[in-house]
């Protein structure tokens, strides 16, 4: 099997539990969510696919790791939606090499490999979580654009383990702008349900991901949208 890899890069985790660990991302192209404010349209959009996606074995994934990051950083698969794919192969892979293994995804198809942490963002606005991937769920990522996106990705959580985190993030054209009817809704929820955390993109501020020739550098507009900028 082949997956077609997108990007990859070596940077540290911007956001959630393992905030400012260095990581490898591989990113893989396809994802029928098209979320209107997705900070990775290039993996979907239309109007802005790339010319060509490169497609690489498990083992060419490993290798390519292997290569370009030091032992002991943690290997982020995301996307696009990576659970498309079945992992298993490129998981196995990856374990031999010594190294975690993170998914990020929206948890709309089963889950394929031993993953060491998974990361759900659900999009009740498109495709729900499956419940078998809400039950596996380390953490969750709720991005708000607008205040009601809090309570409806809530919504989607039925069975999530009583340990998961849970991140309240703010769509970033809307931190970016520093847009108080999110921010503050975010902060008035967590103060009033101390499970949950306000999360942040940390990783936009120091534009680390730039730093790797290897990422992509096409600037491509929050889900395609030329008005929600960059």
């Amino acid at each position: 099997m082949k997956y077609p890899v997108y990007e990859r890069f070596y940077t540290w985790q911007g956001e959630g539990v393992h905030l400012g660990r260095a990581a490898y991302f591989v990113r893989l192209y396809g994802c029928p969510q098209a979320c209107p404010w997705c900070d990775s349209a290039g993996t979907w959009h239309r109007d802005y696919r790339p010319d060509g996606v490169t497609l690489m074995t498990a083992h060419e994934i490993a290798q390519a790791v292997a290569a370009e990051s030091p032992d002991g950083a943690v290997v982020v698969i995301t996307g696009g939606e990576p659970i498309l794919f079945d992992l298993t192969a490129l998981v196995d892979a990856l374990h031999a090499l010594g190294r975690r293994v993170h998914l990020e995804t929206s948890g709309i198809a089963p889950l394929r490999g031993h993953l060491d942490w998974v990361t759900l963002s659900p999009k009740p606005f498109g495709t729900p979580p499956l419940p078998e991937v809400v039950q596996r769920a380390h953490e969750v990522k709720i991005i708000v654009h607008d205040p009601s996106d809090i309570d409806a990705g809530l919504a989607t959580l039925d069975g999530l383990p009583d340990d998961a985190v849970i991140w309240l993030h703010p769509e970033w054209s809307r931190a970016r702008e520093r847009d108080p009817a999110v921010l503050n809704a975010i902060t008035e929820t967590v103060k009033a349900s101390p499970r949950l955390r306000a999360g942040y993109q940390m990783h936009k501020l120091y534009r680390a991901d730039d730093l790797d020739a290897r990422s992509v550098k096409t600037l491509i507009p929050l889900g395609g949208n030329p008005t929600l900028g960059y």
